[in-house]
């Protein structure tokens, strides 16, 4: 394992996301200053997503025939014109065509667990892809709160840091950065590469294990979303908190799922065989939506924070780990595109579902449908993936040429 690229790429994907979460929490306020309505801000914010769920898979793609540095600095300039765009915004128009370019260039998390995948072996993969999870939740916990005191001189502030961050980025990534898919490499695979089209990568989803990992994503990320996008009017409507007192239990969680992804994930997988702890994952997040939904009281959520953070940030990290080992190594920044936007999908359908059982049905029902989810999700893992004849030669397939027979 090469600890100077890992180090490499986790500064990078950490900058990344410290600009992206720096905007993120402020686009309600600053489409509202466009006179925007909430259907209209809840459309602004989607586009993001709808845009990456097309970006992603081709991003991870062109990483896999031309390597990863050329398509991060790609992603990385698209991020910083799009950051750009959004401070010199002066209508609408302008924030949606900001949203749009980032999420089409912005889907480069993909890339970034390429990278660690090329630079460490099978033994340490997921030891590697925690310290991606880790630096994304670092970013998320400073990103917010910097963007918020930034926000005091007007919302074109942020943007323009964070353009400034992305634009040092860039320079980071083509000063420091090397190329881990070297032209050797490449050159082998050359004959074995799959076509960067969607049907090609949708592919994937027909074989029995990278189809199987990549319905439960769906399924674990609709439930985690949901938790993600509707807790702070959960919060408000069932214990009245102000957002200062919410930030307080996010930036908890952060904190924690910092820990698990960037210190327990590589003890774990030491220990115990990923099929294992994906399964114990699923049913551990299931048990932990269900406490979610019944707390009677805010300290009793952030008790029960804790093993929502340490399943998430273990399923998190397990299932692209778990992806990277059952493809042939042409495929592996594909498939990992193709897992974002199966991510980024339900943060499409989680905000609009999740509000609509938070209002019309109560507030424990956005924590129990997440459960009954995760509990359908737990029959399917333990069907289809735990102790699946695949994993005992996972280690094998990073060296088959084409896909193996499931």
């Amino acid at each position: 394992m090469n600890n100077k690229r890992l180090f490499s790429i986790f500064l990078v994907v950490f900058i990344d996301l410290l600009g992206f979460s720096l905007i993120l929490p402020l686009l309600p306020y600053y489409a509202e200053t466009f006179k925007a309505s909430e259907t209209v801000t809840g459309i602004l914010i989607a586009s993001y997503a709808l845009m990456q769920l097309i970006g992603a898979p081709l991003l991870g793609r062109l990483s896999d025939r031309f390597g990863r540095r050329p398509v991060l600095l790609l992603s990385v300039f698209g991020t910083f014109l799009g950051f750009l765009l959004l401070g010199f915004a002066n209508a609408l128009w302008m924030l949606f065509a900001s949203r749009i370019l980032d999420g089409l260039t912005g889907g480069n998390i993909s890339v970034a667990q390429a990278y660690i995948s090329d630079v460490t072996d099978e033994k340490n993969r997921s030891k590697g892809l925690g310290m991606i999870g880790a630096a994304f939740g670092l970013g998320f916990i400073i990103g917010p709160v910097t963007g918020g005191l930034l926000s005091q001189w007007g919302y074109a502030v942020p943007a323009f840091v964070a353009a400034g961050i992305s634009f040092f980025n860039l320079i980071l990534i083509y000063a420091w950065l090397p190329e881990s898919l070297t032209k050797e490499k490449r050159s082998q695979m050359v004959e074995k590469r799959p076509a960067i089209t969607f049907n090609a990568l949708l592919v994937a989803f027909k074989r029995p294990f990278t189809g199987s990992l990549l319905i439960t994503r769906f399924f674990y990320g609709l439930a985690f979303a949901i938790f993600q996008t509707i807790f702070s009017l959960y919060m408000l409507a069932k214990f009245n908190l102000a957002a200062r007192d919410t930030g307080f239990v996010l930036t908890y969680v952060g904190v924690l799922s910092v820990i698990v992804q960037g210190f327990l994930v590589g003890r774990l997988t030491n220990r115990f065989r990923e099929d294992i702890l994906i399964t114990a994952s699923v049913v551990l997040m299931g048990v932990s939506l269900v406490g979610w939904a019944l707390a009677p009281s805010v300290v009793w959520l952030y008790i029960i924070m804790t093993p929502t953070a340490l399943s998430g940030g273990l399923l998190n990290t397990l299932l692209s780990s778990t992806l990277t080992k059952a493809v042939a190594p042409q495929e592996i920044g594909g498939i990992l595109g193709l897992s974002a936007a199966v991510e980024s999908s339900t943060r499409i359908i989680a905000p609009i579902l999740g509000g609509v059982l938070l209002q019309q049905v109560g507030t424990w029902a956005p924590g129990m449908f997440g459960a009954i989810l995760m509990a359908g999700i737990s029959v399917f893992v333990f069907v289809t993936i735990y102790n699946h004849p695949i994993v005992s030669t996972l280690n094998q397939l990073k060296t088959t040429p084409v896909t193996v027979s499931e």
